[in-house]
Formats: C-alpha cells, sequence, structure tokens
C-alpha cells in the first residue's frame, strides 16, 4: 500500500449525487474528500467502484456520525470494527467523530450532549482509548454545536480541553460550531478559540448555519458560511497555523462550482495567513 500523502488545503463532504461529476472531472479546489463510513459501508455495485475509484485517485478522511462515544450504552465493537477494515480497505489515516453521542437505548437521529462533568470527562476518555486500540490508529474529536447543558458542572471549553488531554487524541476544531455556541451560550468565540491546543488540531471544519433568532443559532449546514465565521477562520490560522480545512454542506446543496467559490476562499484566507507567518520569521 502506498504512503498516505499530509491532508493540506481545501476539502469538500462528498455526497453521491457529486460522484459522476467529479469522476469527470475534479475541481481544483478540492485537495481532499470527507466522507462518513455510515453513509457507504452498506453499498455495493456501481456506487462501490466509484468510491473505490476515486478513494485510489485522491485523498480522502472519514468523519462518523454513529460511533456515539457519550452514550450510556456499551461501545458497538462491531461497527468499530466495520470502520476499521474501510478505513483499511481505502487507505484512510483520519477518523473524526463528534465529542457527543446518539443512542442510548436505541438510536436517536441526533447528536446529545454530553454532561460537562469530570465523570464523563473520565467515561469519554476510557472508550477512546478503546476505539484507538482497536483501530490502531488515532480518535480525532470534533467540539459540537448545543443547546442544552444537562447537569453541567464545568465549561464547554474546560471539558473539552480535560478530554483530549485524558483521551490523548486529536481535535477536529469546528470553526462555526464555536461561533454558532458563543451566541447561543452568550461567551467569547475568540477566547475559546485561543484556549484550543492547537498543537492537537487535526483539521477544521467550517459550514453555515441558520438564523433561528438573534440569541439562536441552528448549525445546519445548509448555507453559505456568513463573514463571522469566515474571520473565526482567519483568526484560527493566525493563532493554530494554517491546517486542512473541510467544508460541510448537508442540505439545500447549489452546484459544485457554487462551493468551490467557497473552497477558494478557504485558499484565499490560507495564503495570506501563510504568508503572515512567513513574514514574522523574517
Amino acid at each position: 500500500m502506498p504512503p498516505t500523502p499530509a491532508l493540506a488545503g481545501s476539502g469538500l463532504g462528498l455526497r453521491r449525487e457529486m460522484l459522476s461529476d467529479i469522476l469527470k472531472a475534479k475541481p481544483a479546489q478540492i485537495d481532499f474528500f470527507e466522507v462518513a463510513p455510515e453513509n457507504w459501508l452498506p453499498f455495493g455495485g456501481k456506487l462501490q467502484k466509484q468510491f473505490a475509484q476515486l478513494a485510489e485517485q485522491h485523498r480522502f478522511i472519514c468523519h462518523g456520525l454513529s460511533l456515539s462515544i457519550g452514550s450510556p450504552e456499551p461501545l458497538d465493537v462491531v461497527f468499530v470494527r466495520q470502520v476499521k477494515q474501510f478505513l483499511r480497505r481505502y487507505n484512510i489515516s483520519l477518523y473524526s467523530e463528534h465529542l457527543s453521542y446518539c443512542s442510548g437505548a436505541g438510536h436517536l437521529y441526533d447528536l446529545m450532549p454530553i454532561p460537562f462533568t469530570q465523570e464523563a470527562v473520565s467515561y469519554v476518555a476510557k472508550r477512546v482509548r478503546q476505539v484507538q486500540d482497536i483501530l490502531e490508529q488515532p480518535l480525532v474529536l470534533e467540539n459540537v454545536s448545543y443547546y442544552a447543558a444537562p447537569g453541567q458542572q464545568m465549561s464547554e471549553q474546560d471539558f473539552t480541553l480535560a478530554v483530549l488531554q485524558e483521551a490523548d487524541c486529536q481535535l477536529l476544531l469546528d470553526v462555526n460550531n464555536i461561533y454558532v455556541n458563543s451566541v447561543n451560550h452568550r461567551y467569547d468565540a475568540l477566547q475559546f478559540l485561543r484556549a484550543m491546543p492547537g498543537e492537537r488540531i487535526a483539521y477544521y471544519h467550517i459550514a453555515g448555519h441558520f438564523n433561528e433568532a438573534d440569541d439562536l443559532l441552528v448549525d445546519t449546514h445548509g448555507s453559505a458560511v456568513i463573514d463571522p465565521v469566515w474571520q473565526l477562520l482567519a483568526q484560527a490560522y493566525q493563532l493554530h497555523g494554517v491546517k486542512p480545512t473541510l467544508l460541510e454542506r448537508d442540505f439545500n446543496i447549489p452546484e459544485l462550482s457554487v462551493l468551490c467559490e467557497e473552497l477558494e476562499q478557504i485558499k484565499i484566507l490560507q495564503q495570506s495567513a501563510a504568508a503572515d507567518h512567513l513574514a514574522l520569521r523574517a
């Protein structure tokens, strides 16, 4: 198996309806693709062949939907082993998941907030280490948007930092989620961003959201990225360095050319930050 190239630049979440167009001609703005293994594991036939063809030609990473790392139910070891086989089959070396849970006695079909407590920190960290042992590679956790904090004893910031430290895992830093949570829970987005451990950040997510009210934003991934989120991404590059950045768009998906305009904006910000870092070292 050839070595996996370093992840860099701007990426896009791959949807099945994009397959044919991308196989014909991948836009230059897309440096890598992100997929949810759950959306591809069940399929064979033409879809599997098309996916395999793309995976041979381009860099892929995985962002899961149903690991449910904070669930009160036992870890689904069978599923984790299926993910491991998927990662190995397509030479994918980066697997991220949400710092949340989505199952209890059954599947909840949404991302639920883990209680911000020290007990939950230890519980989640133990499960992360179990997943990493099975996968034989790091697990990357994403800071998530949340709308309630049941049983809260710690801040979101302190909880996130404690899990990363105790689990000794990496971070997928979702810049839009920081912005959404800062509005909904009235904290300083830049202060939260500064507190994140840059050495643990594997890559960034950026996305659009919905304004339900002046004090309630909903993380939908269904619209264009807004200016304050672009500005926060630029600040992330300045604080933590230029890292790979993935554009999420899960519905109301426009033409690929429109998505490429947002990917181009990511590249512009990356180039500007890289130039600034070079100037500081000169």
